[in-house]
């Protein structure tokens, strides 16, 4: 079966909703373009999410393509406490309160029913209230209160949101909410879990903790500025990395988040984690049938960062116009990668490789795909590093990554370039494996009669993080015939130098 979008590096993840829900829905999502599934745990009930996930795996089961699915934990929402009369409206200059009173709130005072944020709060510190719309100075702050002045005013309602930009607090990112969900999550079957308020890189480790033994990947969100202050930490703990926009810029100002951005992602590069850029991307199609151009170049300075995926978050879960707006992203993203200065902005921000066996044979990879013009790598790998140590180095051949792990599959389909597939064959020597890897790439559509290969794997076989080998074969149609494929999945040459 010939994999959708061959030849598109770039990921897309869409978010399902209530407009996302039905099997027919998802399917048109996937032929539009679609690799991986987010789950937000923000909304929807535990029973909407199964049945989301069930649908996803019928869907994968049919088309024979493994299919990957995020869990987006809420994590901590701190917001005001109730207002008489529902809203009041504040005045630059006035003083206000935020207290741990209960009492219904009014001009002067609301409660705040969060004592770990009086305890992190101190003169001079500036509260957001309301996505950012208001802002609060702190003139004077105790356990159980701050008095502020309004430095920018406006309406506000029950329940509104509150940030504090610029400090830590001492909250765990996941709340009672948070483990409830991760463990129903986990009892479902998700693949990656998205770890929102991270602040620092001990709340991987927390996480880790808590789905050890499952096999599942944790993706930071960075969405706090004290996140940024340890970057490479918490991309070096986490498996993934997703810039989530939204909440990154209420908390600092417009016009740092694009160059954070681009900071973020090549951390993330760096490291060969797999790094999404979320929010916003084609907010207009909630509503209307095409993005204006601002958006198509927002996704397309993303794609040209080298960014492992895009995501869609409302657009795809509640919009009016979802597979429309999968299919003007994966229009987009084709666009920017016809463009030579796409390539040559790759290569122009690629890695340093280390002093590594892994990574010596893939900076070769990358050197002889594009000398050889190789239509495909086969990357052989139990545990994904293989294949995301290939996509690291962003080659020109699409990856085609065989793997014994259905999980490990699924959690590939976010890796930039990288074709998983799950496959049953047992190899015993090297001569098997080259066949096996040529007749994948046969079967999967991305490489023809008397192309070139380049495969790439660990010996001994199944032993993780042992990349060692790196080959090139010609494709033979006619002598892999005969050999079965692997069921239900795929793999298979003629050789010619190993270099080890």
């Amino acid at each position: 079966m010939t994999q959708p979008n061959a030849q598109r590096r770039a990921r897309i993840v869409a978010t399902l909703g209530p407009a996302t829900s039905s099997i027919e829905r998802i399917a048109a999502l996937l032929d539009a373009g679609v690799n991986v599934f987010r789950l937000n745990f923000s909304h929807g009930s535990h029973d909407d999410h199964a049945e989301r996930l069930r649908t996803i795996r019928v869907l994968e089961e049919q088309r024979g393509q493994p299919i990957g699915v995020i869990q987006d934990l809420q994590g901590p929402k701190l917001r005001v406490g109730s207002i008489q009369g529902g809203k009041i409206l504040l005045q630059a200059g006035q003083p206000f309160r935020l207290d741990l009173d209960p009492a219904a709130g009014d001009s002067h005072r609301v409660n705040l029913p969060h004592p770990e944020i009086f305890s992190a709060l101190h003169a001079g510190t500036e509260l957001l209230l309301d996505d950012g719309k208001l802002r609060l100075r702190i003139d004077a702050c105790g356990a159980d209160f701050a008095q502020t002045t309004v430095v920018v005013g406006g309406p506000l309602s029950d329940r509104k949101g509150v940030n504090v930009p610029g400090v830590v607090l001492p909250i765990s990112p996941l709340t009672a909410k948070d483990r409830a969900d991760l463990a129903f999550g986990l009892s479902l079957g998700v693949d990656w879990i998205a770890l929102s308020f991270v602040q620092r890189p001990e709340d991987i480790d927390e996480a880790r903790d808590l789905v050890k033994g499952h096999g599942v990947r944790i993706m930071a969100k960075l969405e706090k500025p004290a996140a940024i202050e340890h970057l490479d930490a918490i991309v070096d703990r986490a498996d993934g990395i997703m810039v989530a926009r939204g909440d990154l810029g209420v908390e600092m100002p417009p016009q740092s988040v694009p160059v954070l951005q681009q900071r973020i992602v090549r951390a993330a590069r760096n490291a060969g984690r797999p790094v999404i850029v979320a929010t916003q991307m084609l907010e207009s199609m909630i509503a209307a049938p095409v993005p204006t151009r601002a958006e198509a170049s927002d996704v397309a300075n993303a794609v040209y960062s080298g960014a492992d995926a895009v995501m869609l978050s409302a657009e795809s879960a509640s919009g009016q116009y979802p597979v429309e707006a999968v299919r003007i992203m994966a229009g987009i993203i084709s666009e920017v990668e016809r463009d030579p200065a796409w390539r040559a902005g790759l290569d122009a921000t690629h890695s340093a490789a280390q002093a590594t066996t892994p990574d010596a044979i893939c900076c070769a990879l990358r050197r002889v795909t594009a000398l050889l013009q190789l239509a495909a790598t086969v990357a052989y790998t139990a545990s994904g590093f293989s294949a995301l140590r290939a996509s690291r180095e962003r080659p020109t051949a699409p990856i085609l990554a065989l793997t014994p792990s259905p999980l490990v599959a699924r959690q590939l389909a976010l890796a930039w370039g990288v074709h998983p597939l799950a496959f049953d064959a047992q190899l015993d020597s090297p001569s098997e494996m080259m066949e096996q890897a040529s007749a994948a790439a046969l079967r999967q559509g991305l490489a023809a009669d008397r192309d070139h290969i380049a495969i790439v794997a660990g010996l001994p076989f199944g032993c993780s993080g042992s990349t060692n080998l790196l080959h090139i074969a010609a494709v033979n149609a006619g002598s892999l015939a005969s050999l079965p494929a692997p069921a239900p999945r795929q793999a298979a040459s003629a050789h010619e130098t190993v270099i080890v």
